[in-house]
């Protein structure tokens, strides 16, 4: 699936191990969660951060697929040293 079909509510696991809640249905680069980690605090997140969703059973993580705009997001990010 990819990170722009992924809805309201949708529990997802970031690439730091931390989990989060997605809180809107946009596309794009950066979506609005409520993350869990030290402190549960809702802001935005990019897209290419997001790295499994649960699926619908709450069973099983499975991975996401990126666009091709958000992995050169992704690669610009990164050699900015983030």
């Amino acid at each position: 699936m990819k990170t722009n079909e992924l809805k309201k509510g949708q529990r997802v696991k970031l690439r730091n191990g931390w989990q989060a809640v997605l809180e809107d249905n946009k596309k794009g680069n950066t979506r609005l969660a409520t993350v869990h980690g030290h402190y549960t605090e809702m802001g935005s997140v990019y897209s290419h951060d997001i790295a499994q969703y649960l699926h619908e059973d709450g069973a099983v993580w499975l991975s996401v697929d990126h666009t091709p705009a958000q992995l050169k997001l992704k690669k610009q990010v990164e050699a900015l040293g983030f």
